[in-house]
């Protein structure tokens, strides 16, 4: 179970750092940390865009993290499952069309953690 927590909450983690960037970040460190023209992201839109899309990512990284606390047995692993799921999606489908780096970046650990939440709770 212990792995479980820690794969969970480093996907947890990567989405409020990427709530950062995408809220936060400069617009010449959201281009390099997203392979976009510094022009896109400093164009008004697109850092409302973003900063739209940070807030999603922090949510879902915050549930993910307070999962911990919020459940427990069975209840948790679902929720982790749940969670993990999205971000698997997600993950998949920003790889199609942002980059295949999505998919080493946030598909990867999110299918390994999903992996241990499955084999805990169905094991």
């Amino acid at each position: 179970m212990t792995l479980v927590m820690i794969l969970a909450w480093l996907v947890g983690i990567e989405h409020l750092g990427i709530m950062v960037l995408e809220m936060w970040a400069s617009p010449k460190q959201q281009a390099k940390a997203f392979s976009l023209s510094v022009d896109y992201t400093k164009q008004p839109e697109a850092r409302v865009s973003m900063a739209n899309q940070g807030i999603y990512n922090g949510m879902l990284g915050l549930f993910v993290i307070a999962t911990t606390w919020l459940f427990t047995g069975t209840a948790q692993l679902q929720v982790w499952a749940l969670l993990l799921l999205f971000v698997i999606v997600v993950a998949f489908y920003g790889g199609l069309t942002v980059g295949k780096k999505v998919w080493i970046m946030q598909l990867l650990p999110a299918v390994l953690a999903e992996g241990a939440v499955l084999a805990v709770w169905l094991g």
